[in-house]
């Protein structure tokens, strides 16, 4: 009887596991692939807002794929409840999906910020195609676009905006844009190359209402004036989608407690992407990275093993990277460790900016910044 192994989840953990049990097995097995979407790729969501590419171009694997790689789709579905003992899954509408082995993928959802109107009209997140497509319905030329959060989700379409036209406003709770991404340093020229290029920032403002007036929407700080604009999208976090596992005897910490082969605590089930909490591969801590490379490695290391293989996964590495406006921003690992020695270079007439981070002779952080034309913020070592 073939194995049957069971992915729950359609973002890139889970597409990379499945292409991985195709490529490393030796004897075919049934693969059924639970997913509420249709499989796309969160990465390229920004370039389908300014029109760089159509949404056929969003999605990583088409009914046609998904046939050719012999997978059993049921999609517009959710896992609700996992029988660990049984080897059953539960979905949403009351199916219940037997497995040899299964996959936890189901990634992260959008955190609004908990202040009156945030569900109301023209207020989106970012996160997923649908929420994608209501962006694309409401942005004009000529809109105002005040962003709420000023981190790595939020930079990630700040240029798409920027591109079609739209007036921007960035508000930050904490003292700094990108506060969990790079140092004082690096935001100050991050925020002062921002507003030479037009976008307009607030730090250390806290939002207390999102008000709709006169069919434009209005913002309330606890201090400083009032914003008043047409579109607010929401960029204050995201959450492990994990909910469902509860009661289910899979240990949970901030992510479902993973080895070096992503296997649970239970025998059979793996974990793999923003749900996953494995070893860091600088502390060498349990640690949750919520970004795409980490997710295809997830997924590739565990299909390999459901597929029969033994492949240990040395641990991921957190890394961020987003260009805004032609500056090129980045950091690695322990960027923000205070013990750590650091050698600094600063540019700051070139807007360039590096820190590396030192343990002993073993580099373990590191953040740079520069214009995208400067060769050194890609493939040079010094300034």
């Amino acid at each position: 009887m073939a194995t049957r192994h069971l992915i729950i989840g359609g973002g890139t953990a889970g597409i990379n596991a499945i292409r991985a049990i195709r490529e490393e097995e030796s004897e075919r097995s049934e693969i059924t692939l639970v997913s509420a979407e249709k499989p796309y790729s969160r990465m390229v969501l920004p370039y389908y807002l300014d029109r760089s590419i159509a949404e056929s171009h969003v999605y990583t694997a088409t009914a046609r794929v998904l046939a050719d790689w012999g997978v059993k789709p049921l999609l517009g579905r959710k896992a609700a409840a996992l029988d660990v003992k049984a080897g059953v899954c539960t979905l949403d509408d009351g199916t219940k999906v037997e497995y040899d082995d299964c996959l936890i993928a189901t990634g992260s959802s959008p955190v609004k910020a908990p202040v009156p109107g945030a569900d109301g009209r023209a207020v989106h997140s970012f996160w997923t195609l649908d929420e994608a497509r209501a962006v694309i319905a409401e942005l004009k030329p000529d809109s105002h676009v005040v962003m709420v959060g000023a981190g790595f989700i939020a930079f990630t379409i700040l240029n798409s905006i920027l591109a079609l036209g739209a007036k921007l406003t960035i508000v930050e709770v904490a003292p700094r844009i990108l506060p969990r991404m790079i140092d004082d340093t690096g935001a100050g020229l991050v925020e002062a190359w921002l507003k030479k290029h037009g976008v307009a920032i607030r730090t250390g403002v806290k939002l207390t209402k999102i008000a709709d007036v006169k069919g434009r929407k209005q913002l309330k700080f606890a201090s400083g004036g009032d914003l008043t604009c047409d579109v607010v999208i929401m960029a204050t976090g995201i959450k492990t989608n994990l909910d469902w596992l509860k009661g289910s005897g899979v240990t949970v910490n901030r992510g479902v407690v993973v080895d070096d082969r992503q296997r649970s605590s239970v025998q059979n089930v793996y974990a793999a992407g923003d749900i996953a909490e494995g070893r860091d591969r600088v502390t060498g801590e349990p640690a949750v990275h919520a970004i795409e490379p980490t997710a295809q490695e997830h997924g590739r290391i565990a299909g390999a093993n459901m597929a029969g293989k033994d492949v240990r996964y040395r641990g991921s590495l957190i890394i961020n990277i987003v260009e805004v406006c032609h500056l090129d921003v980045a950091s690695f690992g322990a960027w923000d460790d205070a013990t750590a020695e650091a050698a600094t270079g600063l540019h700051a007439d070139r807007s360039a900016y590096r820190k590396l981070l030192w343990r002993g002779d073993r580099l373990t952080g590191a953040i740079i910044l520069g214009p995208s034309s400067d060769i050194w913020t890609t493939n040079d070592v010094g300034m």
